[in-house]
């Protein structure tokens, strides 16, 4: 996967879970964050902060893989 192709997910679901960005491309959470760094550098994209858990209460939830992610269109 390139930098243009995540561009283009973004832009089509426009807010997205890093688990969901996981799963779509087959990646590691970790080097899809380095790709999301390059466009959150550029103003492109922005890491939500979320203000409570997942709203379950079964506590399996990775808070890490719960990190949602915003492109903005500038």
């Amino acid at each position: 996967m390139i930098l243009s192709d995540l561009r283009s997910y973004l832009k089509q679901q426009r807010k997205v879970a890093l688990a969901d960005l996981a799963i779509h491309f087959n990646m590691d959470a970790n080097a899809l964050r380095g790709m999301l760094g390059k466009w959150m550098s550029k103003g492109h994209v922005r890491k939500l902060t979320r203000e409570s858990a997942c709203g379950t209460s079964c506590c399996q939830c990775d808070p890490a893989m719960t990190e949602i992610y915003e492109w903005i269109d500038n």
